[in-house]
């Protein structure tokens, strides 16, 4: 456990020291970079003299924490004696860090990706219901999603992040249980489907809590100058989970049904549950108080909002763009979706840590330029190869924009509170993806498919202005 010696004048009585200890011990974490860690607060006294209250951080002076203002005890030095070996991960040590979150967000999402090609045809062709119950069973877990983002922020938040997980997984496993059941009742449909909206549903939950509880997990593995990286490779493990998971289910779906589907659902977090319980964990910190969902969403909607525009162009590309090959008569019609994840991965991996290093506002400014940009060459796109191209395009801008407005949306939460505004900041993409389908769908059966790419393109474009205003706020807080 790392230890923290407080030096202070003489004189202090014990209630004193016991209320300096209190209020510092989450705030001195945060400077330091403790990581998730307990820390344990000594008192050494030292001669009274002209020493004004600061903080030393590896050596350097820094400013003194907010909370030794409110204790109105001036004059203390905290030195850092002991240090988290985690919170100063670098480069591949990050990725190494990281490798247990990713691993769970990995097998969250591979799951989903393995049911969503296969699940209209197991409802409409197993089942024999229409258009409408698909829709229905398809949409349960995103409309579940949205609704337990912030309950499992807060669950992540005070029963700790790993935990958090762990739940996820388990709610998952749950979920294919709930499928295999579902298959017991096949010759009465209305039964059968009921029971697997109910897993859907269940899937939902357990994707928030995974996702939400990953992103906090790995924000307290590594010092917090790595936000942008955490939310970066966390999001690269679930789209290239979806991305497989596409594949998989087809050829699973295809050789052994939907009971397949089912035991992949509720065997493989069971796996994974079982190489995560060992690793390391982040506890909840004992210090701090948690702030309101009015003070969270506060800080986290701006963020929120430009993150919720971006998002526009993924949803544009993965609802419609296979559409759009299907009616200009291209081959193959995945072509420009694996572009667009091909693209968004690789930019992820070569350039994760580019938020942390230029700021999260600044990067996302320039990449949205270039997320619209491929939207727009799509929209105007004459062969396969050009859209495909543009897709690629709007996935490498896009790649970045999501975990720079989540530096931003981070960056004034404290380590404590962070579960919930991850959530809250994760539901502004569920939001997008429940509104904006049908909305870009509206415009494309008034206008036609390339209106999509084209209108996404100007609401993309839109994020901009939100991006330039955070980097503004940001620039005003750094200047005073």
């Amino acid at each position: 456990m790392p230890h923290v010696i407080v030096k202070a004048w003489s004189g202090k009585t014990e209630e004193q020291k016991q209320r300096l200890a209190d209020a510092i011990a989450h705030d001195v974490m945060d400077i330091l970079g403790f990581g998730g860690e307990s820390v344990s607060v000594g008192f050494e006294e030292i001669p009274t003299g002209p020493m004004e209250g600061r903080c030393l951080s590896s050596g350097h002076r820094g400013t003194r924490s907010n909370a030794l203002q409110e204790t109105r005890i001036p004059n203390v030095e905290v030195h850092r004696m002991a240090q988290s070996p985690l919170a100063e991960a670098h480069g591949q040590s990050v990725a190494a860090t990281l490798m247990p979150v990713m691993t769970a967000v990995l097998a969250g999402f591979i799951i989903i990706g393995v049911a969503l090609p296969v699940l209209p045809l197991h409802v409409n062709n197993d089942l024999g219901f229409g258009p409408l119950v698909v829709g229905l069973v398809a949409g349960a877990q995103f409309a579940a999603s949205l609704v337990s983002r912030v309950w499992a922020g807060t669950y992540s938040d005070r029963r700790g992040a790993k935990r958090g997980v762990l739940v996820g997984l388990i709610a998952a496993a749950a979920a294919g249980q709930l499928y295999l059941f579902s298959l017991a009742f096949v010759k009465v449909p209305e039964l059968s489907v009921a029971i697997l909206l109910i897993g859907r549903a269940v899937l939902g939950g357990a994707e928030s809590f995974i996702i939400t509880g990953g992103v906090a997990w790995g924000l307290g593995l590594v010092h917090r100058q790595h936000a942008g990286k955490v939310i970066a490779w966390v999001g690269t493990a679930m789209f290239a989970a979806m991305a497989l998971g596409g594949p998989i289910g087809t050829i699973l779906y295809t050789s052994f049904g939907f009971l397949s589907i089912a035991l992949v659902t509720a065997l493989l977090p069971l796996i994974v549950l079982g190489y995560l319980v060992r690793m390391p964990a982040v506890a909840p910190q004992a210090h701090g108080e948690h702030a309101s969902f009015n003070t969270i969403m506060k800080a986290v909607w701006l963020p929120g909002l430009g993150a919720a525009l971006a998002s526009i162009g993924y949803c544009a590309i993965l609802a419609f763009s296979s559409l759009f090959f299907t009616d200009m008569h291209w081959q193959p019609v995945w072509m420009a979706f694996s572009a667009f994840g091909a693209a968004l991965i690789a930019s992820r991996a070569m350039g994760g840590h580019l938020p942390d290093r230029f700021g999260g506002a600044k990067v996302a400014t320039v990449f949205v330029i270039v997320e619209a940009i491929g939207l727009l060459l799509m929209s105007l796109a004459t062969t396969a190869l050009v859209a495909s191209a543009g897709a690629a395009v709007a996935g490498l801008g896009y790649s970045l924009v999501y975990p720079g407005l989540g530096v931003e949306a981070v960056s004034g939460i404290t380590r404590n509170n962070r579960g919930m505004a991850m959530g809250l900041y994760t539901a502004f993409l569920d939001l997008t993806m429940a509104v904006g389908s049908p909305a870009l769908g509206w415009v494309g059966g008034h206008a036609g498919l390339r209106a999509v790419f084209m209108v996404s393109a100007v609401i993309v474009a839109c994020t901009a202005g939100v991006a330039i205003h955070l980097l503004h706020k940001s620039k005003h807080r750094e200047a005073a």
